[in-house]
């Protein structure tokens, strides 16, 4: 059976969105084929940038970082859950996908976002699953739980980041579930599972990368 690839990652580049106080990437040429006989460049950026993925150590004092999983951690089933027009994503909402959840690796929300982005609306608050979605899901075997969006919780600006305003992070990322932000292109992801990877950087200590997130689909 052929498989199709759908490239669900943002292009990192120094025009891109950033969440609200953050530090924009930085892309500057450090070498040039006339000047030097190649091309390089010094990126610089913060780990969360983009499509990107967050590890348990990101908020939570003693939480595993990305390093300390394995490969597999990082690649299975998948569905997108479309959550278009929601303003939370209630337990009741979730329930009837029960038994498909229970079979998969990774829930994706499909909340709509992508179509803001780089624009003032991608900030304003998306779909979120409440609390007691979170600790719901939070009871699944899952590997990861994406959106199309900035975050999993409220967009949260010049406060203190604590489990009362992060509380989704706090649920999830205590249960190992990863948190795949940023993502795009969940629209053209058909009806039915999914082979999933988001594979982060090879980075030590990491309490996020962005990666390349990708669906392979039949087709």
């Amino acid at each position: 059976m052929p498989f199709k690839l759908i490239d669900m990652t943002r292009l990192l580049n120094k025009e891109m969105a950033v969440y609200p106080d953050s530090v924009p990437p930085a892309f500057d040429v450090t070498n040039t084929v006339g000047k030097d006989g190649y091309r390089e460049h010094q990126i610089s950026m913060l780990s969360h940038t983009g499509t990107h993925i967050d590890a348990p150590c990101h908020i939570l004092e003693h939480g595993r970082s990305l390093d300390q999983y394995p490969l597999d951690k990082f690649i299975g089933s998948a569905m997108v859950i479309d959550c278009r027009g929601r303003i939370d994503i209630g337990l009741d909402f979730l329930q009837p996908f029960e038994s498909k959840i229970a079979e998969i690796d990774f829930v994706l929300l499909y909340t709509g976002w992508q179509d803001k982005w780089n624009t003032i609306a991608y900030m304003a608050d998306c779909p979120i699953p409440t609390s007691e979605a979170a600790k719901w899901l939070a009871t699944f075997k899952l590997k990861g739980l994406g959106v199309d969006a900035f975050s999993l919780d409220r967009i949260s600006s010049s406060i203190a980041i604590n489990e009362e305003n992060l509380p989704n992070h706090h649920i999830l990322l205590g249960e190992e579930i990863l948190l795949i932000e940023n993502l795009t292109n969940l629209d053209k992801i058909p009806d039915g599972p999914f082979t999933f990877q988001c594979f982060p950087l090879k980075v030590e200590n990491a309490d996020g990368s962005p990666m390349r997130a990708v669906a392979m689909v039949e087709g």
